[in-house]
């Protein structure tokens, strides 16, 4: 797999070509016009009209929009005739509709804006998307498209709309479209090479492969030389999807063993693995496979019960996203269980400041997920109260990672400090400088922002393309970030203590941290008290909920407070 960082490359393909433009990464590769206009491209069908010099039709203006002309392009490009696709073609002069032409649907459009494309209708992105003898689609566009359309039409309509669309043939000779047949299908089954290669997990569904089987024999019929290549194409997606059920397979497995057993009874963070920097390295092996396994449209998908006009109840669900999600709940509540499992105060000053020399390793390495989570176990409330150990810690180097994460002015300084990494791993020629592993929930949270853009129409009806664009521009840094290898040496011990160990719930542990420091006050009084009368079991093997997360951070604040 070729990956993130081909695909970044794609999307800054025009750089070089478009000096002064808008936002390059926004080239769709089929447009190219050095000026500020706003190009309408429409789909009707036209009148006869003379052709210019260079065998198209002429353009037509049709009105102005402030500083910024709007023209209607209204020129078929020789290549897309096949398939009626229009595409826009500079001129040097543009006259009025004189002989009673009237200018194209928007319904029926793709607006391009400074040779960026900026919105259309569903139905002419698709068109945009299907290839032809002598059209193949960039890779950009094809990323931006594939990942937010199923917003608004599932991946295996999409799919099976492009082949019947790119297989539509004129009334030619037999010859001719025998010859014609051979061309598209070469691009047919690059097109979906590549959405095998960006999108595996679509073809989850079985659908999806219905439509490959049917695609790929029509292909083969059509071309029979292609026969090793569609078989190339077949067996690395089989290879992907096999991943993916092993690692979910894996993921059910420690889930299991990891409600089994009491986290009093193992042995501490200290003895299983002694060093802070190993521990460090070991977490980001960690991140790095979670992170690995989520798939683009899972970005997309996850909040498409919100805002989408397609429902996706029907498929089979991938959840990489929310176990990542899951497993940054996990290793807070790991630390704060570590510490509040040991009943002698100077053990738990030793393993909170073990805690924080890994939290900088953490931030060291780039691995920010870890770090976050980290920080906020040892903030939250059981671990917190307990000020007579925290008398005795040294706060000087948490002081210094909790401003790095803080989240006042929407993360500034944290972002501030991503930036950095994200450059210093660009340039880098050390594996170990290269790795980039951001805070996922908040990554999260500013996708889904982007991604409500991507939902919401125009107000002629067009998707907002632009919209699209964005959200594929920070996918993209995802997928590239999902292709580093961690460099350091696996140690297996660890890696499955992190994982399996047991860790107390929310419950158990502020009777573990009333244990080692009795209650101060009335409200911890009566906590004790409610906790004891609700016979609550100490034993919690299970990771905690997202919910019960999010209500202990919510009694964190209110303890600082």
């Amino acid at each position: 797999m070729r990956g993130g960082r081909n695909l970044l490359k794609a999307l800054r393909l025009g750089r070089s070509r478009r000096r002064g433009s808008g936002d390059w990464w926004k080239s769709s590769g089929r447009r190219h016009r050095n000026s500020n206009d706003l190009i309408i491209v429409g789909f009707t069908t036209l009148p006869q009209t003379p052709l210019t010099a260079n065998g198209s039709l002429p353009a037509t203006s049709i009105l102005t929009n402030g500083s910024h002309p709007i023209e209607v392009a209204e020129t078929m490009h020789p290549i897309a005739e096949e398939n009626g696709r229009h595409r826009p073609q500079s001129s040097q002069s543009s006259s009025s509709s004189a002989n009673g032409r009237t200018p194209c649907d928007w319904d029926n459009a793709l607006v391009y804006q400074d040779t960026n494309l900026v919105s259309g209708t569903l139905d002419a992105l698709i068109q945009h998307l299907v290839p032809t003898q002598s059209y193949y689609p960039d890779r950009a566009y094809v990323f931006a498209f594939l990942l937010s359309s199923r917003l608004y039409i599932r991946p295996h309509e999409l799919l099976g709309r492009v082949f019947r669309l790119a297989m539509v043939t004129p009334s030619h000779s037999p010859k001719y479209q025998s010859l014609k047949e051979v061309k598209i299908v070469g691009h047919i089954i690059q097109l979906m090479g590549e959405w095998t290669e960006l999108f595996p997990y679509d073809f989850r569904d079985e659908r999806m492969m219905g439509h490959v089987r049917t695609i790929t024999q029509k292909c083969v019929c059509v071309d029979p030389s292609i026969r090793k290549e569609v078989g190339n194409l077949l067996s690395s997606l089989l290879a992907k999807l096999t991943a993916l059920e092993r690692y979910e397979d894996f993921l059910h497995r420690i889930n299991t063993e990891a409600a089994l057993g009491e986290p009093g009874a193992l042995s501490s963070v200290l003895t299983m693995c002694p060093s802070p920097s190993m521990l460090a390295q070991q977490l980001t092996h960690i991140e790095l496979e979670r992170l690995s396994k989520i798939g683009p449209e899972e970005f997309v998908q996850a909040f498409a019960k919100d805002s989408s006009q397609v429902e996706y109840k029907d498929m089979k669900k991938t959840r990489n996203l929310e176990s990542y999600v899951q497993w940054f709940n996990r290793l807070s509540y790991y630390c704060a269980s570590e510490i509040c499992k040991m009943q002698k105060k100077k053990t738990r000053i030793r393993v909170i400041e073990y805690f924080i020399e890994t939290a900088r390793e953490c931030f060291n390495i780039g691995n920010f997920n870890s770090l976050m989570a980290i920080i906020a176990g040892l903030n939250m409330s059981p671990v917190a109260r307990m000020k007579k150990t925290w008398a005795k810690v040294n706060l000087s180097q948490l002081a210094v990672l909790e401003h790095q994460m803080d989240p006042s002015s929407n993360f500034t300084s944290y972002r501030s400090t991503l930036k950095a990494a994200v450059w210093r791993s660009a340039g880098a020629t050390d594996e170990r400088q290269r790795i980039v592993i951001p805070f996922f929930s908040l990554l999260v949270k500013d996708l889904y922002f982007l991604n409500e853009g991507c939902a919401s129409q125009l107000g002629n009806g067009h998707i907002n393309f632009d919209k699209f664009w964005q959200l594929a521009k920070q996918v993209t840094e995802v997928v590239a970030w999902q292709q580093i290898q961690c460099p350091f040496p696996k140690v297996q011990t660890v890696l499955t203590a992190l994982q399996t160990a047991p860790v107390f719930g929310e419950s158990a542990l502020y009777l573990s941290s009333f244990e080692c420091e009795t209650a101060e006050n009335a409200q911890e009084k009566e906590r004790v008290k409610y906790l004891k009368s609700d016979g609550v079991n100490r034993i919690s093997g299970t990771p905690p909920s997202t919910k019960e997360a999010k209500g202990s951070k919510s009694e964190k604040e209110k303890s600082h407070k």
